[in-house]
């Protein structure tokens, strides 16, 4: 399994392969369409507090690099968590990851925009 890991971390960007689930895939022609859910992981910055799953924000699509001929289009979902003690709302702080990990500061610049649209 690591081996499989390890290659996804070369085609695909490094966080997808950390945060996320590959769920799905589908190729029709010369596009590859993969589905990626957020991990059940709630962020390490609310690790003392008590979080529970409330399913995904909407779908978002991003086009990423070709890969051998074929337009690769990567469909998003990511979690939210509710604190079952403040009732607040709670998702991963993508700004965070871009300093502590591997995604680029553009993509989280990216994330953090759309998390706007979504009315959270």
């Amino acid at each position: 399994m690591d081996n499989y890991l390890d290659l996804l971390k070369l085609v695909l960007p490094p966080f997808l392969v950390e945060h996320f689930d590959l769920i799905k895939s589908r190729k029709k022609k010369e596009v590859l369409h993969l589905y990626f859910e957020e991990r059940n992981n709630p962020p390490q910055e609310h690790s003392t507090r008590l979080l529970v799953s409330k399913g995904f924000h909407k779908e978002v699509t991003i086009q990423d690099f070709p890969l051998r001929g074929n337009t690769v289009y990567l469909h998003l979902k990511r979690r939210r968590w509710i604190d079952k003690d403040t009732s607040q709302l709670v998702q991963r702080d993508w700004n965070l990851v871009a300093q502590g990990t591997r995604i680029t500061t553009g993509f989280a610049a990216f994330l953090k925009e759309i998390s706007q649209y979504e009315g959270v």
